[in-house]
C-alpha cells in the first residue's frame, strides 16, 4: 500500500499491498480495498466498503456503507479481462450501491462523471458512461453500456434498457422501465416509460431561457410526426435552430441502436 500521510485509516481495514490511497483519506472500519485501487485526496470510507479491481475514485467522493465497487460485471460474456471503473470527483455513494468494472467488448471502462449522487441500492452496470451532477435516487437500475448525460435525474426503483441512451437535463420519474433513448431535457415516466413533456423545472432552474424553451417546445411538437429522423437531419444540414434545439437534433442523430421516446 502507498498513502501519503495523513490518511485515516481504521485497524481493522484491509488494504492490499499496491493499493494508492491519497492524502487526507479515511478509510472506516472493515473495508477492503484491492490492491489496483488509487483513492483520490479525501475520500471518504464511511465502513463495510468493498473496493476492487483496476478502480480509480476522484478527490472527496464519500462512500457509504456496503457499497461495492470495481467488481466483475454480471455479464456471462465476461472471460476476465482486464477493464477498468473510474469514478469523479465529489459523488455522493450511499448503501449498497453496485458499481461494476467494464468487458471488452463495451470498450472495457465503466466510467461516472463529478459531483453525482447515488442512492441506496442503486446499480451502474459494465461499461456505463454516467456524466457530471446525475441523480439516481434509490433503487435505481442502469444496465449495460447505457449513456447517462450531465444533469439527468432518474426517479426511484426506474429501470434503464441496455445500450440506452438519456440527454442532458433529462428527468425520469419513479417506477419507470425506459427502453429508449431520452431526448435532451425530455420528461419521461411510466412502467413503459413514454415522453411526457420537457423537464420545465429542470430548465428553468438551470437559467434557460424563455426563447430557447419556447424553441424546444415548438420542437418537442413535432417529435411524432413521421420519420422525425429524416427531419432532424435536414433541419441539422441547414443549421439555422438555437443551440438548444441543435443539442436535441444532435442526440437524435447520435450512433445508437435504439429508437428514441416520442410523445404519446
Amino acid at each position: 500500500m502507498a498513502s501519503d500521510a495523513p490518511a485515516t485509516i481504521h485497524p481493522s481495514a484491509v488494504i492490499e499491498e499496491g493499493a494508492r490511497i491519497g492524502p487526507g483519506c479515511s478509510i472506516g472500519p472493515f473495508c477492503h480495498i484491492g490492491p489496483e485501487v488509487v483513492l483520490g485526496q479525501g475520500v471518504e470510507l464511511k465502513s463495510h466498503v468493498v473496493i476492487a479491481g483496476d478502480t480509480v475514485i476522484g478527490e472527496g467522493t464519500v462512500i457509504f456503507p456496503f457499497a461495492s465497487l470495481g467488481q466483475i460485471p454480471q455479464d456471462l460474456k465476461y472471460r476476465g479481462e482486464k477493464t477498468r471503473l473510474e469514478i469523479g470527483a465529489r459523488n455522493r455513494i450511499r448503501e449498497y450501491v453496485t458499481m461494476n468494472c467494464g468487458t471488452a467488448g463495451g470498450g472495457g471502462l465503466t466510467k461516472v462523471g463529478d459531483d453525482g449522487l447515488f442512492m441506496a441500492n442503486c446499480h451502474v452496470a459494465h461499461d456505463v458512461t454516467i456524466g457530471d451532477r446525475v441523480i439516481l435516487v434509490n433503487s435505481v437500475a442502469i444496465a449495460g453500456h447505457c449513456v447517462i448525460e450531465d444533469d439527468v435525474i432518474v426517479g426511484g426503483l426506474s429501470g434503464v434498457h441496455q445500450w440506452v441512451r438519456i440527454g442532458r437535463g433529462a428527468i425520469i420519474g419513479a417506477l419507470s422501465m425506459v427502453t429508449a433513448d431520452v431526448i435532451p431535457h425530455g420528461l419521461v415516466a411510466g412502467p413503459r416509460a413514454a415522453l411526457e413533456g420537457l423537464n420545465l423545472v429542470g430548465l428553468k432552474r438551470h437559467g434557460i431561457d424563455r426563447a430557447e424553451i419556447s424553441a424546444l417546445r415548438a420542437l418537442y411538437a413535432e417529435l411524432g410526426a413521421g420519420n422525425f429522423r429524416e427531419q432532424a437531419r435536414a433541419r441539422a444540414e441547414q443549421g439555422s435552430d438555437s443551440a438548444m434545439v441543435r443539442e436535441v437534433l444532435d442526440f437524435i442523430l447520435g450512433p445508437s441502436d435504439r429508437s428514441f421516446l416520442t410523445p404519446q
